[in-house]
């Protein structure tokens, strides 16, 4: 099944496109059009002439030229003859923003749909579903506008996400947070394409670097396995089950229409797949920002470099709890730091730079550590509020991530200004988190997925 089509088209019919803004179909047309996404867009309403400056047309069999996909946001009543005249078109490809079949009962019109679209050998995003979104051929096809939901820049992460809503916080969230995106696929019922073929499909896609997926059931167990084994070699997939409880599981079953299965169940499979489980929204994206921006360590020994001293501490507790280790520093690179602390601060790690750290002092100790064999990953603290530490701290951050020689992640708890400068390094490549526990966290998945993954 050539997925590629749904992320990259040369031509696309919206189906049920309407005058009036306020209408699903017509924030999708305006959507891909404000996204400048380059290729040919064919607005379809049998009761309009013009939308937007385009001409419409009162079906996809107007439409001479060729469609490569269609996305239809029609009512429910409507679905099977926008879907038969897809067919007859010779359209292979849809997204179904349409709800209103099995996830409310209606499986009897979900059947009749699945038998069309195997009559004419269509794949479908959907049904039910918010839509997809590619950050680099800049194809939006998400029914939320943009001045509400923003999105995100291009980036490594692809997100597979069953539910519509999950997915637009996420989206709008990931531009505040500096995330980068690759693919976004909200896909519903699933009823003819699942999220073992989108992850798949996302294995061999070049600009995937990491792979999210929130699942509230799987539809075939034995494939999700045999291709997340597959998958999970190449390159990471973080993944959130939701439904875990009982009444979460019968929240799923009338959202999607999923049949959640046991948690336990999930977490076997996750581990056979070497799949990594997020327990949570935050814990999944904390995960990526690291395996997406930052290379993989060669062992679990953790340099912990801050200008606070509690929170070299707390830092310190959480590379215990996670099952990391503190690193112990060689007598050469002792040395070199000692020289450019003041002779009242012990070197040992974590190694506390003092209040007054300056960005000389930061620059000679993280170039010690990172030429540090007994160092695999190095921790830095910056706190920005203290009046000595100058922005250009970010440049020697950047400098030495760029080297390229171990992971560098950045803890920072502040307000606007420590805001804008985390944007800085995270948008060159540095993985920077609010607080100490985040980051270890994200560390602890690099070294495990790197142990897992990488074995001789």
């Amino acid at each position: 099944m050539n997925l590629q089509i749904f992320f990259n088209p040369k031509s696309v019919a919206v189906i049920g496109v309407s005058k009036s803004s306020s209408k699903i179909g017509h924030v999708i047309f305006r959507n891909i059009l404000d996204g400048h996404w380059k290729g040919m867009l064919y607005p379809v309403n049998p009761n309009a002439e013009t939308i937007l400056n385009f001409s419409c047309f009162k079906s996809v069999l107007e439409i001479r030229p060729p469609i490569d996909l269609a996305v239809i946001a029609v009512p429910t009543e409507g679905v099977l003859k926008v879907v038969d005249e897809c067919g007859k078109k010779g359209i292979k490809h849809i997204v179904m923003i349409t709800s209103g079949f099995q996830e409310v009962g209606n499986i009897e019109l979900q059947n009749k749909l699945l038998k069309l679209l195997q009559k004419y050998k269509i794949a479908v995003v959907g049904p039910n579903c918010l839509g997809i979104f590619d950050g680099y051929t800049k194809l939006d096809t998400l029914f939320l506008p943009r001045y509400r939901l923003s999105r995100p820049n291009p980036g490594g992460i692809s997100f597979v996400c069953q539910s519509g809503a999950v997915g637009s916080a996420i989206l709008d969230l990931a531009t505040t947070e500096h995330y980068g995106f690759s693919k976004f696929v909200s896909y519903g019922n699933a009823l003819n394409v699942d999220e073992a073929e989108y992850i798949d499909y996302l294995g061999n896609d070049p600009t995937t670097r990491v792979i999210c997926l929130y699942v509230e059931g799987v539809k075939d167990g034995p494939k999700f396995l045999r291709i997340c084994k597959k998958v999970t070699k190449k390159k990471p997939i973080i993944a959130l089950k939701a439904g875990r409880s009982p009444a979460g599981a019968q929240a799923a079953l009338s959202h999607t229409g999923a049949l959640a299965g046991a948690a336990e169940v999930y977490d076997g499979v996750f581990r056979q797949a070497n799949i990594i489980k997020a327990n949570s929204l935050e814990e999944m994206f904390d995960y990526a920002k690291a395996l997406e921006k930052g290379m993989l360590p060669k062992g679990p020994r953790v340099a912990i470099v801050t200008n606070g001293g509690g929170y070299g501490i707390l830092s310190t507790d959480a590379v215990a709890q996670y099952g990391l280790e503190m690193a112990h520093f060689s007598l050469e690179t002792e040395k070199i730091i000692a020289a450019v602390l003041p002779p009242i601060v012990k070197v040992h790690n974590p190694l506390d730079l003092a209040g007054d750290a300056t960005t000389a002092r930061y620059h000679a100790a993280l170039e010690a550590l990172m030429n540090d064999r007994n160092v695999d990953m190095l921790l830095v603290i910056v706190l920005y509020q203290t009046p000595i530490i100058t922005t250009d701290i970010v440049d020697t951050i950047i400098e030495l991530n760029d080297l390229k020689k171990k992971p560098i992640v950045v803890v920072s708890t502040g307000g606007e200004f420590t805001e804008v400068l985390k944007k800085s390094l995270e948008e060159t490549g540095v993985p920077c988190y609010t607080f100490p526990e985040q980051a270890v966290r994200a560390l602890k998945q690099l070294c495990a997925y790197n142990a897992k993954n990488h074995r001789k």
